[in-house]
């Protein structure tokens, strides 16, 4: 099988489960102790979850704090409702549904326009009584990087927090600069169940997951000491290989625009993280062709909304029809792929589609 859906979820790199199986057990039998028991192997497995924090930590920009959750939608939850419930939440119409839902669920909000090309312009209004915006930095479903050092700025003008969901950027690029940024293990080739709130300094929030207030009195429950130990490694190795990452999936680009070079791009070409392409044919059948091309692993849209048979929200917001919404395929890619599989997936894809009179 070809695995071309890196937006959905990454392979889990050799080193992260490494990292991972000495605090599951260990060759001695002594890895799996409790990180919150003040013995010695509570503390050997807190040492294990404080080094890898550093490692997180060392992605993140200067000034902040790592608070470790079960992942990024946790972390955006902790983020919208645990910094306050006055005022509304302005986020862009792109945002994940982690954002959007959360947000209407805390209380009032504002939905940022985003133009054609996939972009939330800085320059528009915000409501006064906005207490925090939301714009990620690289959008999930179309790749489009956002303007979010803008936005910061912003926020501040407004008095408002800014919160980035950087799960699409983390471990592949600089991290913007933020109040709140929330991201996700798995998403570069770490383990699943595991993320992070970075907050900065000064900002506080409130507890949102009672308990035991392990994590910085602001989340309960026992950390996970392995899972920690994974997130930690994936953080190491991405920042020891970001550009040569980079420069490998810039050539999995090139070559894939080559070979798709008769489908319409979906967002910025330009002002995008280029392991996303996101394109579409028109009165294309993308069921059919996922089912005639079942040995190659790609997505109609974002793996969260796939099976609703709803056009994908964020094709409808930069202006694509319900029909070309729902013509649309993704495919994502990046450390692990290779260009022979670009190659191959694209003669497949072609195929089914050329089946299709397309």
């Amino acid at each position: 099988m070809i695995y071309l859906d890196y937006q959905a979820t990454t392979p889990l790199a050799p080193e992260a489960r490494d990292a991972m199986l000495r605090w599951l057990d260990g060759p001695d039998g002594t890895g799996f102790g409790n990180p919150h028991s003040a013995h010695r192997m509570g503390r050997m497995a807190a040492a294990a979850i404080e080094s890898a924090r550093d490692k997180i930590a060392a992605l993140f920009p200067p000034g902040g704090k790592v608070i470790f959750t079960g992942g990024a939608t946790e972390a955006i939850n902790l983020a919208i409702r645990g910094s306050g419930n006055g005022g509304k939440v302005s986020y862009s119409a792109i945002e994940h549904s982690a954002v959007g839902d959360t947000a209407k669920a805390a209380g009032k909000s504002h939905i940022l326009d985003v133009g054609r090309d996939g972009q939330c312009d800085a320059n528009q209004d915000v409501p006064d009584d906005t207490r925090l915006i939301a714009v990620m930095q690289v959008n999930n479903e179309i790749g489009v990087i956002q303007p979010t050092v803008e936005w910061h700025r912003r926020a501040k003008e407004a008095n408002a927090l800014y919160l980035c969901d950087a799960v699409q950027a983390f471990g592949k690029m600089q991290i913007t600069s933020a109040d709140l940024i929330a991201v996700s293990a798995h998403k570069f080739h770490g383990p699943k169940g595991i993320g992070a709130l970075w907050v900065r300094d000064g900002v506080e929030l409130t507890e949102m997951q009672t308990g035991g207030g392990q994590e910085h009195e602001l989340r309960s429950g026992t950390l996970s000491p392995a899972l920690i130990a994974g997130f930690g490694a994936a953080a190491e190795l991405a920042s020891q290989h970001m550009e040569e990452d980079a420069a490998h999936v810039e050539a999995l680009w090139s070559r894939a625009r080559e070979l798709f070079a008769d489908w319409t791009l979906n967002g910025s070409a330009e002002a995008r993280w280029h392991g996303n392409l996101n394109i579409r044919r028109d009165g294309l059948d993308v069921a059919r062709v996922m089912s005639d091309v079942r040995d190659v692993m790609f997505s109609a849209g974002s793996a969260c909304a796939s099976g609703s048979g709803r056009p994908s929200h964020v094709l409808k917001a930069i202006g694509l029809s319900d029909a070309e919404a729902k013509s649309s395929i993704r495919l994502g890619f990046g450390r692990y792929t290779t260009l022979e599989e670009i190659e191959i997936a694209a003669n497949k894809i072609n195929a089914a589609a050329k089946e299709q009179g397309l």
